[in-house]
């Protein structure tokens, strides 16, 4: 089977199978594996050169819709009649069901089915962990700075804030991605600041930004340098990469809990 992957998420959840050597083209944002890099790179996730995918003649297209403006590339998708699958997870739980779904697609139900148990089941050793955690740290989220975007409740960082020992701190708000203020965020005073802005470069976030912002040194998180700059394809992609970010998270708040399993 020839397999297409239009973004890093999905080019993951297909190595997490072990099913990278099916790749043959991937968007020009997947990065990992490192052994995957010679494939043919079809574009940015946002501007995919549709010719050049519908050109290699791909049994399967993995398309997204995780980042807004991927739309279109399932229009094109449907338009041409290029076989293709749409995954657009929200939780730790959706990517073991997209795991599944590729599983499937892909002629590898069974091994997808083995892949997802263990996926679960580190999941559910941290999750037994923190639930005998009683003193749990708040979090705040930064995944971008200008304007301010969060993870909401329904989102795989407020999971793994929780099966980590945390709390995130925009939980009550009903939403995947919140855009809020700086205000906001001050009156939340979170204990810690974990800062993963989505596409960039960890040696380019700047902790100062955040330090800089009016009102913010009186935050307890900044008094008490708490600021954790985090990986971004750890925790901003949606792939079982972030069981990655999940034990480093873990190990970050409560090494000695964790200290077992990790």
């Amino acid at each position: 089977m020839k397999i297409i992957s239009l973004c890093p998420s999905n080019t993951e959840i297909c190595t997490y199978l072990g099913i990278e050597d099916k790749l043959i083209a991937i968007d020009d944002y997947s990065d990992y594996p490192l052994h995957i890099q010679h494939l043919p790179k079809v574009g940015p996730d946002l501007s995919i050169r549709m010719d050049e995918v519908e050109a290699l003649e791909p049994d399967l297209v993995l398309a997204s819709l995780s980042v807004p403006g991927m739309e279109k590339n399932v229009e094109e998708l449907v338009a041409r009649g290029i076989p293709h699958l749409v995954l657009n997870p929200q939780s730790l739980h959706d990517i073991g069901e997209d795991l599944l779904k590729v599983g499937k697609a892909t002629g590898n139900e069974d091994l997808a089915t083995a892949r997802v148990r263990e996926y679960q089941q580190t999941i559910e050793a941290f999750q037994n962990i923190s639930n005998q955690i009683d003193n749990k740290p708040t979090l705040y989220w930064e995944w971008w700075p200008n304007p301010i975007f969060t993870p909401g409740k329904i989102n795989w960082l407020t999971e793994i804030s929780a099966f980590s020992g945390g709390k995130n701190v925009f939980e009550d708000v009903e939403l995947a991605s919140v855009q809020t203020t700086p205000d906001d965020v001050l009156s939340r005073n979170p204990d810690y600041i974990c800062m993963a802005w989505v596409g960039v470069p960890i040696k380019r976030i700047q902790p100062k930004k955040v330090k800089e912002r009016q009102g913010w040194s009186e935050m307890k998180a900044i008094q008490e340098n708490k600021i954790f700059v985090m990986e971004e394809p750890l925790f901003c992609r949606p792939s079982p990469r972030l069981l990655e970010g999940l034990k480093k998270l873990a190990g970050l708040l409560h090494p000695e809990e964790y200290k077992k399993i990790l």
